[in-house]
């Protein structure tokens, strides 16, 4: 690829973060979409089941984001399907880690350029969150991580003063608003939505869907 066709490459930016809790796995995101300095969209979801016992949030290139999950979910359920049995969270990171790999490594114009937090429910009833960064490697997250986002920098400095090994879900959805909060404010590439979801022992649920509003005052 050469520097000018590098150079034509818009940017963009976003927030996702998955946060480890003792009873489950908090996942959140904002949901602006931007193409250098232009914002796009202002509703879009960055944090989508894949299946009924796993979610993924995404950062990167919309069509990559769009394009990777409906493989993944159609791949996981041939392997169910072959094998008679679920595959598990580990599986499907792996998995989506090897699709992230094969798309960046492959001889292409403009290459894959996506990165996933991937969290679901064991066979036991446990939670799991991985994190996938875009050239492949796939790390479990003992506690939390905000993968390769423009809001990175703002949410990792946050939970990294918060954060209290052994928190529980309430607390950690708590503390996601708050990160993603901290983020909105400062991430020219992050804002006008924030959305939660919980993945605990009774299923995936989105806890908090909430719209960010310009709010215009008058000098006194």
């Amino acid at each position: 690829m050469d520097a000018e066709l590098k150079n034509s490459i818009l940017k963009t930016g976003t927030t996702i973060l998955g946060i480890v809790c003792k009873d489950g796995v908090v996942m959140a995101s904002d949901r602006q979409i931007t193409m250098g300095n232009l914002v796009v969209g202002k509703n879009y979801p960055k944090t989508v089941k894949i299946n009924d016992y796993l979610l993924v949030s995404f950062t990167g290139m919309v069509s990559d984001a769009q394009r990777v999950p409906k493989v993944l979910a159609a791949e996981l359920r041939l392997k169910e399907l072959k094998s008679k049995s679920r595959p598990s969270v580990k599986q499907a990171s792996s998995l989506l880690a090897n699709m992230n790999y094969s798309g960046i490594r492959q001889p292409s114009m403009i290459p894959q350029q996506v990165g996933f937090l991937l969290g679901g429910l064991s066979h036991d009833g446990t939670a799991e969150l991985y994190t996938l960064e875009p050239a492949g490697s796939v790390v479990k997250v003992e506690d939390y991580d905000a993968n390769f986002g423009s809001g990175m920098p703002y949410v990792l400095g946050l939970l990294e003063r918060q954060y209290k090994k052994g928190m529980s879900v309430k607390e950690g959805i708590e503390l996601a608003k708050e990160a993603l909060k901290s983020s909105t404010q400062r991430d020219v590439a992050s804002g006008y939505g924030i959305d939660v979801f919980t993945i605990t022992k009774e299923g995936i649920n989105k806890v908090i869907s909430q719209e960010i509003l310009p709010d215009y005052k008058d000098e006194k």
